[in-house]
């Protein structure tokens, strides 16, 4: 194998699949990345037997073939390289040669065989997604992911397609984020999947505002295609909880109030947070929050904000970060939050989007 590309092209392609290597990978070819070269195009792929990433990059092919790399020491040598063309070429005992403007490197490579192959997904239904709705989607439930490695399950996102409709769930078992959108064409077959956390964030790392990805449900893999990078990831098996179970039906009267007043204060009692001491307490009044948290040893807080609201006066603790983590993301200047006791969980819906709290002893 023999080829020639810019710097800058050979760069972009390693940032987009160098982050799911690991450096304590349990087996060599794990650490390396497969480049090989066909006309005029190079394809980079990654992979660590639960996900996959590939991408194509502009080169001049002199000579086909392909190699894998260590992926580290690779990318390390070619940021250091000087800007302009590069040249890489294979040896025999799977030798690679990069040289740059007038400096060379030797690296000992791996044979293309012993690298994993990247899965197919032939004679399947392509969905097709709004970019910008997808990562929004992404956004406003990811969060809510747990990472507790006892409740596997939980450790993604679930993904549901019917019809014409796409709805996202995510829950640690504390709160519970779900939203749905409307697909620009309807699909034929149900779809249910678990989508492991790492992929969800490799994907939200690519995409972008503009154009659509594409999506392929296999039997235990899926594959995103993101303007041309191809992620593929296993499925988390299992059965997700049913969560319209915890939903409960809307109440009323709600909670009004400014996000971004309640969002800077509940920042403000977060500050005073232990690990063994989270909850804040929220006093409800007529037209009145008050938001305190005390700290045994740390010391104590108290602010109020007006509120628009005429039920009946409540108090009930929440995990400030799980507030925070939903609060920051919205773009509504002011927000609903439906509070039914200390024991009921809150819970704020937004046109297509409801996120759901479970109240903590104060």
């Amino acid at each position: 194998m023999r080829l020639k590309l810019d710097k800058n092209h050979l760069m972009e392609g390693i940032q987009i699949v160098q982050n799911i290597v690991s450096s304590k990978a349990t087996l060599p070819i794990l650490s390396n990345m497969l480049l090989e070269t066909k006309g005029n195009k190079g394809r980079m792929n990654t992979t660590d037997l639960d996900i996959g990433i590939s991408c194509e990059i502009p080169v001049e092919t002199i000579e086909e073939g392909a190699i894998t790399i260590p992926a580290k020491r690779f990318s390390d040598i070619v940021r250091e390289l000087p800007s302009g063309e590069i040249i890489i070429s294979t040896k025999k005992n799977n030798q690679v040669d990069i040289e740059g403007n007038k400096c060379r490197f030797k690296l000992n490579g791996l044979p293309k065989e012993e690298f994993p192959k990247f899965p197919e997904f032939k004679d399947k239904e392509v969905i097709k997604i709004a970019q910008g709705i997808f990562k929004e989607m992404i956004l406003m439930t990811s969060f809510a992911v747990s990472h507790e490695e006892s409740r596997y399950v939980l450790n993604g996102l679930l993904m549901e397609i019917s019809g014409d409709t796409i709805r996202m769930v995510a829950t640690d078992g504390r709160r519970l984020a779900k939203i749905e959108k409307k697909l620009e064409m309807p699909v034929k077959k149900e779809i249910s999947v678990i989508i492991p956390i790492k992929a969800i964030q490799e994907l939200h790392r690519n995409l972008m505002e503009e154009g659509s990805v594409s999506f392929i449900a296999g039997t235990n893999q899926v594959l995103f295609d993101v303007n041309g990078i191809l992620i593929a990831t296993r499925i988390i098996e299992g059965e997700f909880p049913n969560y319209n179970q915890v939903i409960p039906k809307p109440v009323s009267p709600k909670v009004g109030v400014n996000r971004e007043v309640f969002l800077s204060a509940v920042r403000r009692a977060n500050l005073l947070t232990t690990p063994d001491f989270q909850a804040i307490k929220f006093e409800v009044f007529v037209d009145k929050l008050v938001i305190s948290k005390t700290t045994p040893d740390i010391g104590e807080s108290r602010e109020e904000i007006p509120i628009e609201y005429g039920g009946k006066e409540m108090i009930v603790g929440f995990n400030p970060q799980f507030l925070i983590d939903m609060l920051k993301n919205v773009s509504e200047e002011s927000i609903e939050i439906e509070l039914m006791g200390a024991d009921k969980a809150g819970v704020i819906r937004l046109g297509d989007y409801l996120y759901l709290v479970l109240p903590m002893r104060i």
